[in-house]
């Protein structure tokens, strides 16, 4: 088809004019956090394709589309939104807007196969509400159903893309006692049917009794170069996940943890990460009886690398609040920036989620301290894009508190 070369000039003036688009763009004077464990310096951040081109003590001097003084703002890496499914869960009951469990599945067997990836949904009205708050990625987690192995997820970018899925396979592996009830009325029955799933690993294909040839061959694959994330609160469930981690050679990664400060020298000793939220400090069940404030900074002490997840996927927007109360009780702040950047890009596989020359632009400025619940997002960029900063939270918000008087009385902000 042949376009009007009239056409193509206006289309590329609207393009570079809209306000979410400049070729070029420099952020000046921002109080920096790069999204290491390291302080926060005085930084400019030059921003080219989509790239991060310099940064610098001045840059002012730098040819740019467009230029935002920061006046001193924080500004870091766009932040990481925990173990959500962001994307796959609209409103939890109904049936058709939730793709993030299997349950009920009339084969009767264990689906490690299960890959929520292929449910995704980026124009999910969650995703801009939770980016326009200073967020870039998430965790893609299959939900536990009635399995002991729930499926497969990874990284994934809040950036619109239909395959902006990111780093390693991850295996989510549910062994407390909530779901232990699902799977005979007992936790140890976890353990027994993950030794025979294992078993079947070395079987022929028609002798298979718990998994599927796929699910074989994905437990194959995930065993070799994925990651098992296996979802446990009390200690002796932790202790379990590490002894069958490394008698199988497994990739381990603990979510919940609530107990993990009992055992955090085996943790330390083993490498294994823990995904916590430190807002836990009251158990909401038998398995979080020893829930503390402190139990980020405990583990950090003990040298576990620690990350931060909320447990909820439509309001994941509050990790910042989650990260700031392990602050608040002795974790040091630049590891729960570092938490909330870059490491869990590290250590899921991703791309690095830093503020650096030649990687992408996914920036935030904010209005004040990101660990502060008083402080928001005041600019948010994404793959070197300026957001609009709208979702459907923002638009309802126009719709029905209006100033214009000749609206009907519906309209009318009272």
């Amino acid at each position: 088809m042949n376009m009007n070369p009239f056409v193509i000039a206006l289309l590329g003036y609207l393009l570079l004019a809209s306000p979410g688009y400049a070729a070029s763009l420099l952020i000046t004077n921002g109080t920096v956090f790069i999204g290491d464990d390291a302080p926060s310096s005085q930084l400019d951040i030059l921003i080219k394709d989509g790239l991060i081109e310099a940064v610098a003590g001045d840059l002012s001097a730098a040819p740019a589309d467009q230029v935002i003084d920061a006046k001193g703002r924080p500004v870091t890496p766009a932040l990481f939104a925990g173990i959500t499914a962001a994307g796959l869960s609209e409103i939890g009951m109904v049936y058709e807007a939730v793709d993030s469990r299997l349950n009920e599945l009339f084969t009767g067997l264990m689906h490690p196969e299960f890959d929520v990836r292929k449910a995704y949904n980026p124009l999910s009205s969650v995703i801009p509400v939770t980016r326009i708050e200073g967020y870039g990625y998430s965790l893609l987690m299959a939900v536990s159903g009635d399995r002991t192995i729930s499926g497969q997820g990874s990284l994934v970018s809040f950036d619109g893309g239909f395959d902006s899925f990111d780093g390693k396979t991850a295996v989510y592996i549910n062994v407390d006692g909530y779901s232990g009830n699902k799977m005979g009325g007992s936790r140890a029955a976890h353990w027994m049917l993950l030794e025979a799933i294992f078993d079947e690993l070395t079987v022929d294909d028609e002798d298979l009794r718990l998994i599927s040839p796929a699910g074989k061959a994905a437990l194959r694959t995930l065993r070799r170069d994925g990651l098992f994330v296996f979802h446990a609160n009390r200690a002796s469930d932790i202790l379990q996940v590490l002894a069958f981690s490394r008698q199988h050679e497994l990739d381990a990664i603990i979510s919940g943890g609530q107990e993990a400060w009992i055992v955090r020298d085996a943790l330390a000793e083993s490498e294994t990460p823990v995904v916590i939220n430190a807002l836990n400090n009251l158990p909401g069940s038998f398995d979080g009886l020893g829930a503390r404030l402190d139990n980020a900074a405990l583990l950090h002490e003990s040298g576990v690398t620690l990350l931060f997840t909320s447990g909820e996927t439509h309001n994941a927007r509050k990790l910042r609040q989650v990260a700031g109360n392990a602050v608040a009780n002795g974790l040091p702040y630049e590891v729960a920036m570092a938490a909330m950047t870059s490491l869990p890009a590290e250590i899921f596989g991703g791309r690095p989620r830093m503020i650096a020359p030649g990687l992408r632009a996914d920036v935030v400025i904010w209005s004040g301290d990101p660990l502060n619940v008083t402080s928001a997002a005041d600019r948010v960029i994404i793959d070197g894009k300026l957001d609009p900063m709208t979702s459907r939270q923002t638009e309802l918000l126009k719709r029905y508190l209006p100033t214009d008087p000749g609206l009907g009385r519906a309209y009318i902000n009272p």
